[in-house]
């Protein structure tokens, strides 16, 4: 990425990152009904693997989908109205924040069921390969989503019909309570190996590594040789839902993850080894500060 590219990508982390810290705060106030579930210390993946991302292109995503919604361009004010309940949201306010959609953008559904949502990016990707028109599926997940028979029925028949999928897992370490080792007898990134179809793994809390790594496997998969699998090693900093006390974490352990591996950190320092200076920064959150008090308003 060059500079003005890894600027844009900071301007888009730093909008998902003040839109959950501003639903957050919202959802404790009672104001956001419903269950809602952030992805603080994710961004960089969704900004990432979105980067080379058409308009046409379709995703599928997870109760933990802001990120990616926003990264795939869907209007701030339209998805906090969507997480209030209101008729001016993306979904007419009937979603909420697990369901949040808008297909018009290539947005065709956060979902609240672990797993649901790889099926529908196996019907989406057979779509795009019948109209043979290049565009491809970024199906998010998480690691909890391994254990699901969805997951398997989904890379087994994308491999099987080579369809246009980059299957995108996001391993934060933790499935709902319990800690990824706990669950996984091997590597996540080795159940691809089952299916004959190629992985990589990224480090998720770096968006040039992302964007960069990311950028061969969209012309891999566009050019018709069949789906890819990509990992993605993250940090989930709030709990499985918000208001989760984390228990089943190690305190000490965690914080020093969250000041090494927080992607707007580290984005923030290349841009300062650039020559951006804290003034363009400081215009950079001013302004995004300012959209979302104004999907909030």
């Amino acid at each position: 990425m060059n500079g003005e590219e890894v600027l844009c990508a900071y301007e888009k982390m730093l909008l998902i990152r003040v839109m959950e810290e501003r639903i957050s705060a919202l959802y404790k106030g009672d104001i956001i009904p419903g269950f809602v579930h952030t992805s603080i210390g994710q961004e960089a993946c969704a900004v990432g693997a979105l980067t080379h991302a058409r308009v046409s292109d379709v995703i599928t995503s997870t109760h933990r989908g802001h990120g990616h919604v926003l990264a795939k361009g869907l209007e701030p004010d339209r998805m906090m109205a969507e997480l209030m309940g209101k008729v001016t949201g993306a979904n007419n306010g009937r979603g909420g924040s697990m369901h949040v959609a808008d297909p018009r953008l290539g947005i065709f559904g956060a979902n609240g069921i672990v797993g649901a949502g790889l099926p529908i990016a196996l019907g989406a990707a057979f779509a795009a390969k019948d109209r043979g028109e290049g565009d491809l599926v970024v199906a998010f997940f998480g690691d909890g989503a391994i254990a699901t028979g969805a997951f398997h029925e989904a890379m087994n028949m994308a491999a099987l019909w080579k369809l246009p999928i980059i299957f995108l897992c996001e391993n934060n370490g933790f499935s709902e309570f319990s800690s990824t080792a706990d669950q996984h007898p091997v590597p996540i990134s080795a159940r691809a190996a089952g299916y004959g179809m190629e992985s990589i793994t990224l480090a998720g809390n770096d968006v040039e590594a992302v964007a960069d790594g990311i950028r061969p496997v969209y012309a891999q998969v566009r050019g018709g040789s069949g789906p890819v699998f990509v990992e993605v090693t993250t940090l989930r900093v709030h709990g499985h839902y918000e208001g989760d006390p984390q228990v089943y974490r190690d305190k000490d352990e965690m914080a020093r993850g969250i000041l090494a591996a927080d992607p707007l950190t580290v984005t923030r320092g290349r841009l300062r080894e650039r020559g951006i200076g804290d003034d363009v920064l400081d215009l950079v959150d001013k302004r995004v500060r300012a959209v979302v008090d104004e999907a909030e308003r």
